[in-house]
Formats: C-alpha cells, structure tokens, sequence
C-alpha cells in the first residue's frame, strides 16, 4: 500500500508562509505520481526531487530586544504532524536563542549581532511523543541575521601622505580606507568620502567599490618653500547618496617634498682671501658661500673659474653644499704676490621657481687672493735624486751633485750635510757634489738610501732634505764556487761512468757561461764541460774497492768568461762505495783526516790557561792562610787585652778574656812575640805592676803613633793619633794613679771583685812605700 511521502515546511508569517505551503504541496504531488508509475516499490517512498525554491532559510534582524512573549519569525510543518508527535531543534542556539513549540513556531529569544554571527545552522526533526522515536528524517536549515546599520565608518590612525612641490594636476598623494562593519553587500557597509578643507589644492573620489578614496592634487601650485605641510580633514559616511547614514571624521597629514626647483646664488659680490706662499697643493682657501633654498639633498650648484686661474685654483662642494676654494698648485710671493678673478655659479632646477627669474640673482662673484711671504727653507731642483756607482771604484769617487736655493728674495747661501754617520757616501759642504768615502761592495748591499740636508748658512736658518737613492753597479770581482763538491763512485762501476755532475754559482750579475777544466790531470778521472754551466766526471777504469786506503780528490778550475775574467780552483772530494742497483749506496769508506782543526786546538789551549789559573788560586790561598795563622799567633795577647768593641762576660769569664795576662806582666821584664813574620811591630813591653799600669798604656799609645801599623782596636778605639782634635774615647789611658776616681772601695766587694781591685785599686805595699 502506497503511503504519501512527508514534507517538511518552514514557514514565516504572511507571504513566506503560503508560498512554503504551495511549494510543499507540489512537491507532495510529485512524489505520488512518480510512486504510481513505478511498480513493485516499497510500501514508503523517500526518494525526491530537487526543489528549486530555498525553502531551507529563516530570516531574523539584528539587535532585536526578546520581549515577554517571544517573537514568532518562522514555523516548522510535517504532514506526519499529530497531536501525539511534538517538533525537536537542534544546532547552533538551538532550545538557547531558538526555540519551537507544540505547533511547530520558532521564537527568538535573545539580542542577535550580525556582525559577531550572521548565519545559525540548525536541524529540525519529527518524533512521537510516547516513544520518542522519530516520524520523520531529519532536516536541516539555516537561519540568517539581516543586518541593519548600527556601525559606523572607521578611519586607520596616523593617516600620512606626501608629494613632490613639482607634481603635476592629478597626481595621487595618498589613500585612505575607512571600514564599516555592517554588511558590505548592502548600502549600510558601503562608503563615501569626502574633504572638509583644503579643496583648493586636493580633492578626493566619493565612492568606490572597494570604500577606498584617493586624495589627489588639483592644481600644480605647491611650493614647499611657502607650505610644507598641509592638514586635511576627510568625511567617511556609509548609505551613499543618502541623507541618512553614519559618519566618521579624521585628519590626514600631507606632507610636500622637496624639489631642486631654486637656484642658488652667492651671498656677496667679492670674496677675499690671504694665503701664505708655503701652503700646500690642496690647501683650503676658504668658502665661498652661496644662498639656495631646497634642502640640502637638492641643492647642486656648478662652480666655475676664470680662465687662466683654473689651472691654479680649485672649488670643490663642502657637506653644506657651499664651494670651498683651494690650491691645485703652491704659490710664490716672489713671482706672483696677488691673485683677481670672477666665479660663476649655477644650477640646473627641475622647474623655474618664480623666485629665480629675474636680472638681480647674484650668480657672479670677485674672488681676490693675497699672497703673503714668508721665510721657506731651501728648495732642492730635485725632490728626488738616483746616481749610480761602480763597486771596487775609488779612484774617481765623485758620484754627482745635488743642488738647492734659497727661494726668498734673501736668497741666503745652502750647505749641504749628510747627519747619517754610516753612510758611505759624503758630499762637500759648499757644491754638493757627492763622494764615496769607502769603495763599495754590490754582494754585501745593492741599494744606498740617504738624505741630504740643505740649510740656510745663517743663524736660526731653516733646513730641508732630498732623498739619494745610490745603485751600486756589478764588476766581476767574484770568482765562481763550485755548487757540487762531493761525489762517489761505486765498486761496480766501469770505465765511461758518469759519476756525477758539477755546477758553478756566482755572486755577481753577469751572465756569462762557466767553463771547467782539471787544474792537475788524473789517471783515474775525466772532465767533460757542457754548454750549460755544468760539467759531468767520467770514469777512466773501473776496479775501485773499499779495500783500498786511497784518498781520491779532483781540483777543478773553474772560469766564468767576465770582464776581467775571474777563476778559481775547487776541490771535489770522490768516495768509494759499495752500491746497491742504480748507483745507490749501501757503505762508504771514509777517510781519516790527519792534523788537528783549529777549533780543536783553541778549546785545548783554553782547558790548559783554565788548570794553569786554578793552580795559582790554591798556591795564593795556601800561602795566605800560612800569613794568617802567623799574624794570629803574635797577635792573640793583643787582641785580649785591647779588643773593644766586644762585652766580656765580666769578671768570671777567663775563658775568653784571660786577665791572668796581665799579672804575668809584673813578673815578666820584657815581652817578646813568637818567631816568624808578623804584621805587627815588635813590642817591647816595660816593667809593670798593679800601679804601672797607666805607664804601660801611655808606652802602647807611644808605639801606636809611631808605627805605620799601628794596633787596630786599640788605636781606632782606645786613641785617636797624636795629630787627632778629637779627644780619646777610651778609658783604658786612664790609670789607679792617674785618675781622680777612688776604686779602694773595690777591696770591700768580695773575692769577685778582687781581680778588678788589683788592676784599678791601690794595694797596700803602694801605700806602705808612700808612706
């Protein structure tokens, strides 16, 4: 049994929903029909055909305010609906923004903004209440959100633009692109423009396709010089060629560029200058400066100089574009002291300026040069000199000259001097000439540079210098070496072997071919000499062994064709070997070299002045200390008795300082030293006691002053010398009986003073005697 085929309608109210019926209809008709002309179908047909109509759309406007009751903007149909199945939505804000009901009528709930989301896509389906299975497949729509005009233009920010002051009517200067964010399609993001300012200059497109205006000049009348900038207010408004419609407004900064529309011209009519006579080529005159009002990137000004002077002065463009006159040559206040001459200026513009026409633009200028004199030094007529001299000459030793002046009006006398001590050429003081004063050797140096100085022969005279450059020419006066003095021939070899092959070298430059021949002749040796500088040795016999003690030697006398010829005799030495294949050697037989070398015999004769000095240290050694010993043996008592720099132990010490000595002097009439040499004079001591010593002290000092060596302590300590204005330091000149002091009260001291009593105290016997 055929069922009808269901057919999903949405409709909208009023137009859109009868139209969605109809179409429903049709397509229902069409489904029936085609089910009966097709046999043996299903009992449900699904298949149909593609409807023209766009049924699948709702429609909806932005910015909508949901009231209490929602708004009804469309309404889905099934022909499967009953009152036991109920509509279900799904999608994008479905049952959230959008929302059906039992009847199939979908409501807005919510604000729409087309321009946060413009379209919804949503699935609408048919199922049975109780179940919940579905009647129906389900059918998927779209719904769209019209756009109303609730936005307005929007400008970039920062909108710049620039053009060149010579650009033509019409040029573009810039664009600007305000956007709308409302539907583009539809007159709400459409955009005109329009200028609220400067319309005299500029003016901009109303509308375009793309909302794009462009500002382009009116006239071709800019002139940066007078304007460089110019602010230009734009108008944006959407719904064009309506009153109606949203608006924006911004400014725009256009920007004139320069051009080298103006020519320059000299501030003043003459320039004046002073330039010393010693100034350098390429010396800096001064500026001539000039008046252009394009910016600095522009400005291209043309110097130009009289005729004549411009071999003499140069103007060259400084940073600021201003011209700067200098020297092409030196000047000489003898020859020429002033210089007058015109400059001219000019430039070529892009266009003419109004300011550049006219007969008053000041394009000439007088430019007048004083020379100013001053004292030079000597000017040399070369600034450099090259000589050349032949090595070995000394005969005629003049070289040349070299010659210099005065180039002031003065014009002093020049003498010439060389300050460089080593070198080998001298020149006279007066001429200039110069000389050599050694002959001259090519091999050891080639090439002599110096410096002569030239200076005035008045005080404070100034000086200058000239570089000589001196080429010492070749002579033959080297003779050639061999470059190839040792050979050896093998066992093997036969007669007519080539043994080996000699060369020459010389140190001088000619170029002549060497030739060789044996200054002895040999009975075992040939000498072949080639045309190439070299010879070859061949063998006359073979039956060379090592065995053999002979020493085999060739002197070759070698002549190298000069002028005058030079020649010299080589010794080339040839050893026996034991050779391998192809003459390489396996054992050679070397000779003993008879005599001693030079170097030899100079370190023996070293090594024997070296034993030689060593022997005469220790002999001086041992014989002075011999004279120490002996001096130390006279000399022990005195050192005891009169060192004075040293701090005995006191009187317990009799180790070191024995005073039983000096009692052994009042038993003892004499004193006699040790035999031997002594340093020391003899001595004759006197007759002492306790109460002599001060006697015997005055005897010391006595002998002291007298003898040429004289004892050393006691005479630098103990006493100053008979001539000395210094008063003696030492208290040994004083005695018991001599001083003023009183040391009787030593006795009362005890036995460790007792000694010290007997040298400074009275004893009794003394005071019996006086008595």
């Amino acid at each position: 049994m055929m069922k009808q085929s269901a057919c999903w309608q949405m409709t909208e109210p009023g137009f859109w929903a009868g139209v969605l019926v109809v179409l429903c209809t049709l397509s229902i008709g069409a489904d029936v029909q085609q089910a009966l002309k097709t046999p043996s179908m299903p009992s449900r047909v699904l298949q149909r055909h593609k409807r023209d109509w766009k049924w699948d759309k709702l429609y909806v406007y932005e910015e909508m305010t949901p009231k209490n009751s929602p708004e009804k903007f469309g309404k889905l149909e099934n022909t499967f609906f009953t009152i036991a199945s109920r509509y279900i939505l799904s999608g994008e804000g479905a049952n959230k923004i959008f929302t059906v009901n039992e009847y199939g009528d979908i409501s807005v709930n919510a604000k729409l903004d087309r321009e946060e989301k413009s379209v919804y896509k949503l699935s609408a389906s048919l199922i049975d209440k109780d179940s919940g299975k579905p009647l129906d497949k389900e059918e998927t729509f779209v719904i769209v959100v019209l756009d109303i005009n609730d936005n307005s233009p929007v400008f970039p920010p920062d909108l710049s633009g620039s053009i060149s002051e010579s650009s033509a009517a019409g040029s573009v200067v810039m664009t600007v692109n305000a956007t709308d964010a409302d539907d583009g399609s539809t007159l709400n993001g459409k955009i005109e423009y329009k200028l609220l300012n400067g319309t005299d200059l500029f003016d901009i497109n109303k509308e375009r396709l793309d909302n794009v205006g462009e500002i382009r000049l009116s006239k071709s009348s800019l002139d940066r010089e007078k304007q460089s900038q110019y602010i230009i207010a734009i108008q944006a408004k959407d719904m064009p060629g309506k009153m109606i419609g949203n608006s924006a407004t911004t400014t725009v900064t256009i920007n004139i560029n320069d051009a080298n529309d103006n020519i320059a011209t000299f501030k003043k009519g003459k320039y004046t200058f002073n330039v010393k006579e010693d100034s350098k080529q390429e010396y800096e005159i001064g500026i001539l400066d000039v008046d252009d009002k394009d910016e600095i990137q522009n400005k291209d000004p043309t110097f130009t100089i009289q005729r004549e002077f411009d071999e003499v002065f140069d103007i060259k463009l400084n940073n600021e574009k201003d011209g700067i006159l200098s020297l092409k040559v030196p000047l000489d206040y003898e020859t020429r002291n002033i210089y007058t001459f015109h400059v001219n200026v000019d430039e070529h513009t892009v266009s003419k300026s109004p300011d550049n026409q006219g007969s008053n633009l000041q394009k000439t200028a007088e430019v007048s040069i004083n020379v100013i004199d001053v004292d030079e030094p000597p000017v040399f007529n070369q600034t450099k000199y090259n000589f050349s001299f032949y090595e070995g000459q000394f005969s005629s030793p003049i070289i040349g000259a070299v010659l210099a002046k005065d180039p002031d009006k003065t014009g002093n006398k020049i003498r010439y001097s060389i300050e460089d001590a080593n070198c080998p050429v001298a020149v006279d003081p007066v001429q200039g000439h110069l000389s050599v004063k050694r002959q001259l050797d090519r091999e050891q140096q080639s090439l002599h540079t110096f410096k002569v100085t030239a200076h005035e022969d008045v005080p404070n005279g100034l000086m200058s210098y000239a570089l000589v450059n001196l080429t010492v020419l070749d002579m033959n006066d080297n003779a050639p070496e061999i470059t190839n003095g040792t050979l050896h021939v093998c066992e093997s070899d036969t007669a007519g072997t080539i043994i080996g092959t000699v060369g020459a070298n010389d140190k001088d430059e000619s170029s002549q071919r060497f030739t060789f021949t044996l200054a002895k002749k040999s009975t075992n040796f040939t000498l072949r000499s080639h045309l190439n500088n070299t010879a070859s040795i061949e063998l006359k016999h073979g039956g060379f062994s090592t065995e053999s003690s002979l020493k085999y030697e060739l002197e070759i006398e070698i002549k190298d064709g000069g002028n005058p010829e030079k020649k010299s005799i080589n010794l080339v030495q040839i050893k026996v070997c034991t050779c391998h294949a192809g003459r390489r050697i396996e054992y050679c037989k070397a000779f003993a070299q008879t005599g001693v070398s030079a170097s030899a015999l100079l370190a023996i004769l070293l090594c024997i002045v070296t034993i030689l000095v060593i022997v005469i240290l220790i002999v001086l050694r041992r014989r002075y200390q011999k004279e120490v010993l002996v001096i130390k043996s006279s000399g022990d008592i005195h050192e005891q008795l009169v060192s004075y720099d040293e701090e005995g132990g006191g009187e317990m010490d009799t180790n070191g300082y024995d005073v039983s000595i000096l009692s052994s002097a009042c038993q003892d009439s004499s004193f006699r030293p040790g035999l031997g040499p002594s340093l020391y004079a003899v001595v004759k001591k006197p007759p002492a006691c306790k109460g002599d010593m001060g006697m015997m002290i005055e005897v010391k000092k006595d002998e002291a002053d007298h003898d040429w060596i004289p004892y050393d302590t006691l005479h630098i300590y103990g006493y100053e010398g008979s001539e000395s204005l210094a008063g003696s330091l030492s208290s040994l000149d004083s005695s018991s009986s001599g001083s003023n002091l009183d040391y009787d009260f030593l006795h009362e001291w005890g036995p460790r003073f007792r000694t010290l009593a007997q040298l400074y105290g009275v004893d009794d016997s003394d005071t019996d005697s006086s008595d």
